[in-house]
């Protein structure tokens, strides 16, 4: 019976593919797109790519570096019922295919690119999931040997099937630390995704000023901008074409409101005069390690910034007393400062920010030898709402500054005291019976007694203290 069903098979053929159901075949073809790889976006010596041979039937030589390939997309399964009879027994189905495509949907948002990416290559119902919309309002992309230029290229052009050339689905592209990125990869981005709201693009350094115009200039809702570490940009400005096409009221105006230009080592006071005039919407603005900067760069930021909350000149050496002086008229817009071995600030610029800045939380000094119990003081008086303060390595910080500090700021949530030679077990005592909501305590490298420590632990008792006491545990 058995020998005769086999010997029945083999003489079967399947019937001839009508010329409706090959058209039908032929359109679905050409409204799916291909996917991309995950080869596109993974090393080649991950599982799967070994030899440079995927899982896939398409081929392509891989050698050293991380290339585009493009699939089809999954075929469908033959489903004939005398093919069905000579197969093995089928399988319980996998309990995830048992979810609804919303609930599938769901799980794909929490994979990044590269996963989605494969995702799509399983079967054909993945497939159309993974290209969900809702998907790819977000792109991230990371590795150092990554082709991201052609990765950008090959996703966004997959994603404008719907809507040629135009991606409008797309709010947020992270590339950090993918280091071949170059012009030509942002020039994608912002000829593709005019909806753009959000670029990471910190440490790649093979960018220039010409490819972020771009950018700022073609997406106008562009609002969070992470170019640190990209030492060749020293400027934020729209190009001239579109300052040209815009009208004159508007056409200087960028809608950023974040912008990160730590470690951008070549920005100087006219670059940030440039930044300033443009970017009047500012918000946020770090400016880490510019070390090019000087006061007059501060006074042109303050000009037509005005709504600045939060800004950081950490290790600007060349920033002093006159620089707070022009941040002070931030007043009480301004909630978090850092101005970390800014070695020419001393009292007088404290005086300046805790006179007009009284609505400060954060405010980050340490390094800056040049403030005294005075100044903290007068901080303490002035800015009573301040939850974290840094004043480590400030060597002229005592006790009598401390408990200042307790009998005012009694929100205070971290303190760091590192390096403070000065500072006793007394004034810590004073801190921890004044401060109940004190959750970071740092001390380390203080000549502090394990009873004071204890003492701090009893009272505040979601403290974590860093110190180097070996004796107190």
């Amino acid at each position: 019976m058995a020998k005769a069903h086999i010997t029945g098979l083999k003489k079967y053929t399947l019937p001839r593919k009508t010329a409706e159901s090959h058209d039908k075949d032929s359109d679905l073809s050409m409204r799916t797109l291909s996917t991309p790889s995950p080869a596109l976006i993974c090393p080649p010596n991950l599982p799967g790519f070994q030899n440079g041979r995927g899982s896939s039937t398409s081929s392509s030589s891989i050698t050293g570096e991380t290339v585009a390939m493009v699939h089809s997309p999954p075929p469908t399964r033959l489903t004939h019922p005398l093919i069905r009879l000579a197969s093995r027994p089928q399988k319980e189905q996998a309990s995830i295919e048992r979810l609804p495509d919303h609930a599938m949907v769901q799980v794909f948002s929490f994979l990044p690119t590269n996963q989605l990416c494969r995702c799509a290559r399983v079967c054909r119902r993945w497939y159309n999931l993974a290209w969900d919309p809702r998907l790819w309002r977000t792109i991230r992309l990371t590795g150092e040997t990554i082709n991201v230029d052609r990765a950008l290229k090959v996703l966004t052009r997959r994603l404008c099937q719907d809507t040629p050339n135009v991606c409008l689905m797309l709010e947020t592209v992270s590339v950090s630390g993918c280091r071949r990125l170059t012009d030509r990869g942002l020039y994608t981005i912002a000829q593709c995704c005019p909806e753009l709201r959000r670029l990471e693009v910190s440490g790649c350094y093979n960018i220039s000023n010409e490819a972020v115009f771009d950018v700022v200039s073609l997406c106008p809702n562009l609002e969070h901008l992470d170019v640190s570490g990209c030492s060749k940009v020293t400027c934020i400005s729209l190009t001239r074409e579109a300052s040209i096409k815009l009208s004159p009221l508007h056409g200087k105006q960028i809608s950023i409101r974040y912008l990160d230009m730590t470690d951008c080592f070549v920005l100087e006071d006219e670059g940030l005069h440039t930044i300033a005039a443009h970017c009047t919407q500012l918000t946020h603005l770090y400016l880490r390690r510019c070390v090019r900067l000087t006061d007059e760069g501060l006074r042109y930021l303050m000009i037509y910034c005005a709504s600045i909350k939060e800004l950081s000149v950490s290790d600007c050496r060349f920033v002093s007393d006159f620089g707070l002086r022009e941040i002070a008229k931030l007043e009480s817009r301004l909630r978090y400062l850092s101005i970390a071995h800014c070695g020419r600030v001393t009292d007088v610029g404290i005086r300046y920010v805790a006179k007009y800045c009284g609505k400060l939380r954060y405010l980050n000094a340490r390094g800056c030898e040049g403030i005294t119990d005075h100044g903290l003081e007068y901080l303490a008086k002035n800015c009573a709402k301040l939850k974290s303060l840094d004043i480590g390595k400030c060597p002229l910080v005592s006790d009598t500054g401390l408990e200042c500090l307790a009998l005012n700021c009694f929100n205070l949530k971290r303190l760091s005291l590192k390096s403070c030679e000065s500072i006793t077990g007394q004034g810590l005592q004073i801190v921890a019976a004044n401060c109940f909501d004190l959750q970071m305590l740092n001390v380390q490298d203080c000549e502090v007694s394990v009873e004071a420590l204890r003492f701090v632990k009893r009272h505040c008792k979601r403290c974590v203290i860093e110190h180097t006491n070996p004796a107190f545990f």
